[in-house]
């Protein structure tokens, strides 16, 4: 199956302007052979179609990768950076982001046990040394993140609030999300600035997607 989604991988990556060598795009189509493999016992994704899981998660996960590049490009973010992806499941969109930017350290944490064991074994059978899978509930882990995501996790007031003390004075959040959530923007503290809200265009799925970029507010003295 993984030869028949080269093909839609590579286009997708094409509209996407996403450039990735044969071995990061070899370890994207394995990735999704072991979700599949492991779904069928783990229940990690009601997605089950393989082409589907392409368009719905891969491509999905994908769309955000030149956002993340770009904003690991700005001053502050060190050479080597620590992302933490909070409710991770079957490790989307971190074990993307650790297969297309190695220099990342990435940590997928999940408080459901399986679903940080597939992080852990995907880790391994893909050769993903800087990905790691943590089963934890994200308020009870200590930790220091230049960038912490999620996707469509929780409301951004609940995800801020809860990883807060993960991330660095200057590092950012980055939430997926489907349409703009307006309402859970105008929910969020007054210490949490939302500095773009960036649309996102996901190769062969209709659906609304974008990046809500937070930081912690300026402290005014």
């Amino acid at each position: 199956m993984s030869e028949a989604l080269r093909e839609p991988l590579r286009a997708g990556l094409e509209e996407l302007g996403l450039v990735l060598d044969e071995a990061q795009q070899a370890q994207l189509l394995a990735f999704l052979a072991l979700l599949q493999q492991w779904n069928r016992v783990y229940n990690l994704t009601a997605v089950r179609d393989p082409v589907e899981m392409l368009t719905h998660h891969l491509l999905d996960s994908l769309a955000a990768v030149a956002p993340l590049r770009r904003c690991l490009r700005q001053p502050g973010i060190p050479d080597s950076p620590h992302l933490l992806d909070v409710g991770s499941g079957g490790g989307l969109p971190g074990v993307v982001f650790a297969i297309c930017q190695p220099e990342l350290a990435v940590s997928c944490v999940d408080a459901v046990a399986k679903k940080a064991a597939f992080v852990q074994q995907a880790a391994g059978a893909l050769h993903l040394r800087n990905l790691r899978g943590v089963h934890a509930r994200v308020e009870k882990l200590a930790g220091n993140f230049d960038v912490v995501s999620s996707r469509a996790f929780a409301s951004l007031a609940d995800f801020t609030a809860w990883s807060r003390h993960l991330l660095k004075d200057d590092g950012v959040w980055l939430a997926m999300k489907g349409r703009r959530p307006d309402e859970e923007i105008a929910a969020l503290p007054a210490d949490v600035s939302v500095f773009h809200v960036e649309p996102l265009q996901v190769p062969q799925l209709g659906a609304e997607r974008c990046i809500v970029w937070m930081r912690r507010a300026q402290r005014i003295h």
